[in-house]
């Protein structure tokens, strides 16, 4: 963002008449969770997706009912967005909680924008541009009556749209879609405070208007309109998509809202969603639509997905398609239900009594819950067998643009295969992946199988035979290495070989980007590894780390008791590189990119030292955390 110092247009004109030019502007809005700050931002996030920009959001939201302290950040531009971004160009400080709890976010020459009636900033404190409104006054006396300070988040929307010359016409269509279905006083007071924020005569703000540099199309890029969504709902859209009709759940924060979108939208498809009394009948019901032959869907959060493990278990003896969602959060037991984290990985892998192999894989980004839903269901058909998808609050709550899937390509009708089956059908073949027969189906030897939790035959019936025991052990875990040798190559950015190599996995995608951007230019040699597939791993990823004398996966969990994170753990077991290390957290909140330099530099500084070579090249590494 250009500092708010820059010096007036040299005829002297009002910089209002011509605004300064920025690529990307990072805003973060303390203040209370009633305040509606979560709105105002996802109305900024929208109006990018509308605008040809790009967006990323980041929130925290209390998790007590009452509510309490929040905030919502969002970064948009005409670039391309990786991360919801390390420090703020601007402040907006509703109380002088949110100040003194988030004035160290801010840059050094950002803007502090702040309610006068209820903060009271360091005088002295020169780093920033204060900008003073009274945002409680000015709201009460816009709207009147008995709305008191309701609206002052539309206020200061109103009062961003001026500073950042935003579209109002389409800021004031989102204003009207969001609340049209109401008394129509609630949708004139909303304008009334847009407006009284729009035209607020502060002195100061005539130094603060800026514009968006124009989008220069690149000759064949996409033309597809964008859509502005958060994770949840791209996951549930998804799995639309992929043909699933029906699911079950039961409530937890941050899974919920994608049961409700799929309790609003499946009874269209002629599908159903239940809610039931607990975890273990949701999933067990889930199980049953799948029996069925409809792919079905439950999903919760960690605490929900330690309920679900033993019917989980039933399903990969049972050999059953079925998509389970992981909305992680901060743990173990309650945790922090309403903060990130990827500690869920083992317990997704392993969590079952036994030798249960099934899938799990995870996106990277909003867009990119989409289509690993429909990958899930996919995978979940082809190989007969659950899969997990590991998404977190990060991208649960994330608002992003991207363009708009060619539904009419990726959507897939659902019909069970009740075709007949010859006299030589076995469900439960030695030789071939399973194949169930939904009931209905007709069976030409009239031996119908037995679909069981128990170890079976290939007909499904109950068995204590070792030797089958054996043999269907290995049948469960070799068609999840089939399905590993068809997996694509992950995707490698930046070197091809070199210092090191940083794998991420999940949300810590953007910024683990971001973070080698930042150090290739200090003379790393630096690639950058992201796994969507986590279980199986896919072929060949050892070739890959033995290019790097480095391998640095990123990840928001603990170091364990022996000093490495969750996949790196797993890495680490699977191909005995000492080289893999880790980079940890467990604050809550997401990856900053500085964070990741910073733990790279610690790796890489450590390396070069001990070989006497490169000293100088990650001095400066250190200095870019």
């Amino acid at each position: 963002m250009v500092s708010p110092n820059t010096p007036e247009t040299p005829d002297g004109a009002n910089p209002s008449a011509a605004p300064r030019s920025i690529q990307d502007v990072v805003i973060r809005l303390a203040g209370n969770s009633q305040d509606g700050i979560q709105a105002v931002g996802g109305f900024l996030a929208r109006l990018a997706g509308r605008t040809d920009q790009d967006v990323m959001t980041y929130m925290t939201i209390p998790s007590t009912i009452s509510g309490g302290p929040s905030i919502f950040q969002v970064r948009m531009g005409t670039g391309d967005i990786l991360s919801a971004g390390d420090r703020a160009d601007m402040l907006v400080a509703f109380y002088q909680h949110s100040y003194d709890a988030h004035i160290s976010s801010l840059r050094a020459g950002g803007v502090l924008l702040y309610d006068s009636d209820h903060v009271k900033p360091a005088v002295d404190d020169n780093r920033f541009t204060h900008v003073a409104v009274p945002i409680t006054t000015a709201t009460v006396e816009a709207v009147g009556g008995t709305g008191k300070d309701k609206g002052k988040n539309i206020f200061i929307l109103g009062l961003i749209a001026r500073i950042f010359d935003l579209d109002v016409a389409k800021l004031s269509a989102l204003i009207k879609e969001r609340f049209g279905g109401r008394n129509e006083d609630i949708v004139r007071n909303a304008m009334l405070a847009f407006d009284s924020g729009y035209a607020w005569p502060q002195n100061n703000l005539r130094d603060l208007f800026y514009r968006f540099e124009a989008v220069d199309r690149v000759p064949g890029a996409s033309t597809h309109p964008q859509i502005t969504v958060d994770g949840n709902t791209a996951v549930a859209y998804g799995l639309l998509a992929g043909g699933v009709r029906h699911g079950a759940g039961y409530p937890i924060t941050p899974w919920s809202s994608i049961m409700e979108t799929l309790r609003t939208e499946l009874p269209k498809y002629g599908g159903i969603f239940v809610q039931c009394e607990d975890e273990i009948a949701a999933i067990s019901t889930a199980i049953g639509f799948s029996y069925t032959g409809q792919l079905a869907i439950t999903g919760s959060s960690g605490p929900g997905l330690s309920l679900k493990m033993e019917a989980l278990g039933w399903a990969v003896m049972a050999e059953m398609p079925l998509i389970v969602v992981n909305v992680q959060r901060g743990g173990p037991s309650t945790g922090m239900p309403t903060n990130v984290e990827q500690s869920d990985l083992l317990q997704a892998i392993y969590g079952s009594h036994g030798d249960a192999p099934r899938v799990v894989i995870a996106p990277k980004n909003v867009e990119d819950c989409f289509y690993i839903a429909l990958e899930a269901t996919r995978i979940a058909r082809e190989y007969s067998t659950p899969v997990l998808i590991l998404t977190d609050f990060a991208l649960a709550s994330r608002i992003e643009a991207f363009d708009e899937p060619e539904l009419a390509k990726l959507m897939v009708e659902p019909k069970p295969d009740l075709s007949d089956r010859g006299t030589d059908f076995k469900p439960y073949p030695l030789d071939r992946i399973t194949r169930h027969a939904p009931p209905g189906a007709k069976i030409a030897s009239g031996k119908y199988p037995t679909v069981t939790g128990l170890e079976h035959d290939e007909m499904g019936h109950p068995t204590g035979s070792p030797k089958l025991h054996s043999q269907m052990t290995a049948k469960r875990r070799e068609k999840i290495k089939t399905l590993a040798a068809s997996l694509p190559a992950p995707e490698l950015t930046g070197d091809e070989s070199g210092e090191v190599l940083l794998v991420t996995w999940g949300s810590t995608w953007g910024p683990g980007r971001e973070a080698v951007g930042r150090i290739r230019p200090a003379g790393v040699k630096a690639g950058h590894l992201h796994l969507r597939y986590i279980h199986p791993l896919p072929n060949g990823l050892e070739v890959t780390f033995a290019r790097f004398k480095k391998i640095v996966v990123a990840e928001i969990n603990d170091e364990g008791l022996y000093g490495y994170g969750q996949l790196a753990t797993l890495l680490r077991g699977r191909y005995a590189n000492p080289n893999i290390v880790s980079v940890t957290k467990t604050d809550g909140l997401t990856f900053k990119v500085s964070e990741i330099v910073a733990g790279i530099a610690k790796h890489v500084e450590s390396q070069s030292l001990d070989a006497g070579v490169g000293v100088a090249s990650h001095s400066a590494l250190a200095k870019t955390a």
